[in-house]
């Protein structure tokens, strides 16, 4: 009997287990800080690789002065009263300015052509070329001025004219100018502009001023054309 009172006295005492869960509040806080953190040192970061682009960066604007960007711009019309000499980038054209690199000797109007020689140069345009636009006629104080755009072999062309007193000045350029990637220098020559100006010139039979200097010209030297034929006395 004293045994078993004894017996209960030394049992082992049942130990409770509990399951410890970690606590997670100090990573639910520390960790969007890391993100934040991080992210923030990207943005800031002075070196190109790790940096984000921008969304409104742009491509640096094309160089306006190579021949190709040039070419886009044709200059039309007189130049100080005298038709322009041939841009440089542009072999599609011809000339009556002594600038030019291609150069072409004026018309001389005949007698009996003086009084509308401007009707007869549409009617001979209209006569040998195609899809033809005139713009209309200028009178300036250096005489009547004519342009008109025509069907070219690589677009448009245009023919100018300045008609003062018996002497016709011209030029005769193509609007676009063909370039072969990665060389600058343009293709073409002024032949079709030649075979152009001569079929006009074969519609209206007038004659080529051969003679140059700038008494037989009225002012025609290397200024370009500001005068007649007959001003000069040498016809």
């Amino acid at each position: 009997m004293i045994l078993m009172s004894v017996l209960p006295l030394l049992a082992v005492p049942k130990l409770k287990t509990q399951t410890q869960t970690p606590n997670l509040a100090l990573g639910d806080r520390v960790l969007p800080n890391l993100i934040s953190l991080a992210l923030a040192a990207t943005l800031a970061s002075p070196f190109p690789s790790h940096a984000i682009p921008s969304l409104t960066s742009q491509s640096p604007p094309l160089s306006l002065t190579t021949p190709f960007s040039q070419s886009k711009n044709l200059e039309l019309g007189l130049e100080n009263g005298k038709i322009r000499p041939c841009p440089s980038i542009n072999p599609g054209c011809i000339s009556t300015n002594p600038k030019s690199s291609s150069f072409s000797f004026p018309w001389l109007i005949p007698a009996n052509s003086l009084d509308d020689a401007i009707q007869k140069l549409r009617e001979a345009i209209l006569k040998t070329q195609k899809n033809v636009k005139f713009q209309p006629v200028e009178d300036t104080p250096d005489g009547q001025y004519l342009e008109a755009e025509v069907d070219g072999g690589f677009g448009r062309d245009v023919v100018e004219f300045l008609v003062k007193g018996d002497v016709v000045a011209y030029r005769c350029v193509a609007m676009k100018v063909t370039y072969v990637y990665p060389f600058t220098t343009a293709l073409g020559d002024s032949k079709g502009q030649e075979a152009r100006l001569k079929q006009i010139n074969d519609q209206l039979g007038w004659v080529f001023v051969t003679i140059y200097g700038e008494e037989v010209l009225g002012g025609y030297s290397a200024s370009g054309f500001s005068g007649s034929a007959s001003e000069g006395g040498a016809m």
